[in-house]
C-alpha cells in the first residue's frame, strides 16, 4: 500500500492528475502487509524491486528484465515508441499555447493509528449494512446470476461492431489482471488490489482477487468498461494504495514472491483502455437534429422528427408535428430507418409533410455523411423488376418471413416491397427493403434452410409450393444472383446471450437468446416469452448489443418474464403482446377507403424523379412501436 506515491527517488513524490491529486491517502496500521509502488514498479517493505509494468505496451514483467536504468519499458522498440510519442505530444502543446505538464506534489499526512483503529470497526459495520441493503435493492434481475445459475454463454463484445469498444476490444479475455477497489477490508479509505478474470459476459467479467487460488468465494461479477476497473500499474501511477484482502491478509508472508510469480508475463488492460472507452461513447447525433423517420403508422412514408435524446447510440425521436411530443420512435443513429432531410424527394419516397411551415428554433438539419451508408449498386444492367417475386421478413411480424412482391423499383437500390395476399389496394401498406439488403431473400430459401414460409393470407394450397405459384400468378422469381450475398464472420453462436431490442416495440431492449443461425441470418427469442415472439434479424444489426451494454449506457433492460409471472399476468403483460401483435395485423385489414382518408388528411406525398416511374421507400428492418 501506498504512504503516498513515490516517484523514482524518494526525495520528490507526484500524483497522476490534478483532480486526484485533492485525494489524499492516509497511512495504514503497520501490522498490515503492505506493498509500495515506486514509480511502474511494485517496490515492498524490504525496501527491494520485484514486478515493472511497460509504460508503452503495458506488459507486466520482472523489473531486473526490463530495458534502461529505469526500468521504464519492457524492450528498446518500447522505449523509442514512448520517446517518439512524448516529442509529439510535446511539439503538439507548444502549437497550442499550452504550458508544459508538471508533477504535483502529494502531501504526506502523519499517521494515524489511533483513529484507524477505532474506525476500522466503524466502516466494517458500515459496509455490511451497505451490502444488506444492496441485497434488498437487487431484487431485480443481474446477468451475473442469470449467466452463473444457468451455465450460460454471452455473445463476446467484438459479434458488435456497432457497440462501444465492439472494434477495438482487442485480446480481453480470461486471465486478463486488472486493479480493483478492495472490497474485502474495513480501512477508511478506499484501497485497491489485483484481480484475474475468470469469465467474460459481453462486457461483464466474473473476477477474483489475486491469492485466492481456486476459492470462488469472494468472486464479483463487474463491468470491465466502468470507472472502478484499471490496467496493473494504474495505482502505482495514480498514488492509489494497493492492499490485499483481509481475508488472505496472512495466507503469504511473502507477497513479494507470489506476486513475481503470478504476473510475471501476465496480460492487463492496455494504459489507455478507458480513453477507448470514452471514446468509443461519443455520438455525433445531438439533440435537436432533424431527420426523415419511417412513420409508424404508415410504412410506406416518411416524416420528419426531431432528436428528443440519445442514449448509447440510440435516438428518441419526436415526430416534428407531435404537438405534445409524445408521438415518438426508437432507433440506433446507423439504423437504415432514418435518412436525412430532402432524402424521400431525392429518391421518390413517400413523404407526409409536416404541418409546421417553418423550422423551429433551436432545430438544424443533420449533415447527411452521420447517416448509414447503403452499398452503391449498378441498376443499368439486369436488375429487379415490378412483379418479380420474391422472400422477405415481414416488418409487422418479424419472426415470419412471408411470399412477397417487389411493388416499384426505385432510385439508389430501393425496392418497395408488399406481402402476398395482405395489401392494400393502394399499397399504403408497402415497405422499403435496399436491393442489399440482408431481410430480402431469393425464391426457395426458406425451403433450403428448413424455414417455415408463411404462404399468402388466403392461399389454399397447401403445402405451399414455389413452382405452382408461380405459375398460377403469371409471374417470375426475382434472379438469385441480385441478392446480398455476403456472409461475415460474425462469432454468434447458437444459444449465446445478449441484449436485443424489441423491434415491435423499439423502445425496450430485453435479455435474448440465439436460438437459430441461418448464414447470416439470426433468430433472437426473448428470455421467458413464447416462440411466437421471436424475431428474425441481421448479424450486424444495430439492434443486437453484447451483454452488459444497457448498465455500461444507463439504459433500462427488460429481464426475462418468469413462468409463474406469465401465468399470473396472463391477463395484463401476455395479453399486451398478443393484443400488440393482433393490431399490427389489424392495420394491414383497415380497409382501402380509411387508408385513403388518412393519406389525404396526412397531407401524403410521393416525389417523383424525373420521368421515371421509379420511387424507393426506406429501408432494411421495419420497427414499429406499439399505439395506445
Amino acid at each position: 500500500m501506498f504512504d503516498g506515491y513515490d516517484s523514482c527517488s524518494e526525495d520528490t513524490s507526484s500524483s497522476s492528475s490534478s483532480e486526484e491529486s485533492e485525494e489524499e491517502v492516509a497511512p495504514l496500521p503497520s501490522n498490515l502487509p503492505i506493498i509500495k509502488n515506486n514509480g511502474q514498479v511494485y517496490t515492498y517493505p524490504d525496501g527491494k524491486s520485484g514486478m515493472a509494468t511497460c509504460e508503452m505496451c503495458g506488459m507486466v514483467g520482472v523489473r531486473d528484465a526490463f530495458y534502461s536504468k529505469t526500468k521504464r519499458f519492457c524492450s528498446v522498440s518500447c522505449s523509442r515508441s514512448y520517446s517518439s510519442n512524448s516529442k509529439k505530444a510535446s511539439i503538439l502543446a507548444r502549437l497550442q499555447g499550452k504550458p508544459p505538464t508538471k508533477k504535483a506534489k502529494v502531501l504526506q499526512k502523519q499517521p494515524l493509528v489511533a483513529k484507524l483503529a477505532a474506525y476500522a470497526q466503524y466502516q466494517a459495520t458500515l459496509q455490511n449494512q451497505a451490502k444488506t441493503k444492496a441485497a434488498v435493492s437487487m431484487e431485480g434481475f443481474s446477468w451475473g446470476n442469470y449467466i452463473n445459475s444457468n451455465s450460460f454463454i454471452a455473445a463476446p463484445v467484438t459479434c458488435f461492431k456497432h457497440a462501444p469498444m465492439g472494434t477495438c476490444w482487442g485480446d480481453i479475455s480470461e486471465n486478463v489482471r486488472v486493479e480493483v477497489p478492495n472490497t474485502d477490508c474495513s480501512l477508511p479509505t478506499k484501497v485497491f488490489w489485483i484481480a484475474g478474470i475468470v469469465k467474460l459476459a459481453g462486457y461483464n467479467a466474473l473476477l477474483r482477487y489475486e491469492g485466492f487460488e481456486n476459492d470462488s468465494g469472494l468472486d464479483f461479477w463487474c463491468n470491465i468498461c466502468g470507472s472502478d476497473i484499471h490496467p496493473v500499474g494504474w495505482c502505482a501511477a495514480s498514488g492509489k494504495p494497493l492492499v490485499p484482502p483481509r481475508t488472505i491478509q496472512h495466507k503469504y508472508t511473502n507477497w513479494k514472491a507470489f506476486l513475481v510469480k503470478r504476473l510475471t508475463g501476465a496480460k492487463t488492460l492496455p494504459p489507455d483502455f478507458s480513453q477507448k472507452v470514452s471514446e468509443s461513447m461519443q455520438y455525433p447525433f445531438k439533440p435537436c437534429m432533424r431527420v426523415e423517420v419511417v412513420d409508424k403508422r404508415h410504412l410506406c412514408r416518411t416524416r420528419v422528427a426531431v432528436v428528443e435524446s440519445v442514449i448509447g447510440g440510440r435516438l428518441r425521436l419526436v415526430y416534428e408535428d407531435s404537438e405534445d411530443r409524445t408521438d415518438d420512435f426508437w432507433c440506433h443513429m446507423h439504423s437504415p430507418l432514418i435518412h436525412h432531410i430532402g432524402w424521400s424527394r431525392s429518391i421518390g419516397h413517400r413523404f407526409k409533410r409536416s404541418d409546421i411551415t417553418k423550422k423551429q428554433d433551436g432545430h438544424f438539419d443533420t449533415p447527411p455523411h452521420l447517416f448509414a451508408k447503403v452499398k452503391e449498386v449498378d441498376q443499368s444492367g439486369e436488375w429487379f423488376k415490378e412483379g418479380m417475386k420474391l422472400e422477405a421478413i415481414d416488418p409487422l411480424n418479424l419472426s415470419t418471413i412471408c411470399v412477397a412482391t417487389i411493388r416499384k423499383v426505385l432510385a439508389d437500390g430501393f425496392l418497395m416491397i408488399g406481402i402476398d395476399g395482405s395489401e392494400a389496394a393502394d399499397g399504403s401498406d408497402w415497405f422499403c427493403y435496399h436491393a442489399t439488403s440482408p431481410s430480402i431473400f431469393p425464391v426457395g430459401f426458406c425451403e433450403i434452410n428448413m424455414i417455415e414460409l408463411t404462404p399468402p393470407r388466403g392461399y389454399t394450397k397447401l403445402p405451399f409450393k414455389w413452382f405452382d405459384y408461380l405459375r398460377e400468378t403469371g409471374s417470375i422469381a426475382a434472379p438469385v444472383k441480385l441478392f446480398n450475398k455476403d456472409v461475415p464472420n460474425h462469432g454468434f453462436r447458437v444459444g449465446m446471450k445478449l441484449e436485443a431490442v424489441d423491434l415491435m416495440e423499439p423502445r425496450l431492449i430485453c435479455v435474448a437468446t440465439v436460438t437459430r443461425i441461418i448464414h447470416r441470418l439470426l433468430r433472437i427469442h426473448f428470455d421467458g416469452w413464447e416462440e411466437e415472439y421471436d424475431q428474425w434479424v441481421d448479424c450486424e444489426s444495430p439492434d443486437l448489443y453484447p451483454v452488459g451494454w444497457c448498465q455500461l449506457t444507463g439504459y433500462q433492460l427488460q429481464p426475462p418474464a418468469s413462468q409463474s409471472s406469465r401465468e399470473s399476468q396472463s391477463g395484463s403483460s401476455k395479453q399486451k403482446k398478443k393484443a400488440k401483435s393482433q393490431q399490427y395485423k389489424g392495420h394491414k385489414k383497415m380497409t382501402t377507403l380509411q387508408l385513403k382518408e388518412e393519406l389525404i388528411d396526412g397531407e401524403d406525398y410521393n416525389f417523383l424523379q424525373g420521368a421515371s416511374d421509379q420511387e424507393s421507400n426506406g429501408s432494411a428492418n421495419f420497427y414499429i412501436k406499439q399505439e395506445p
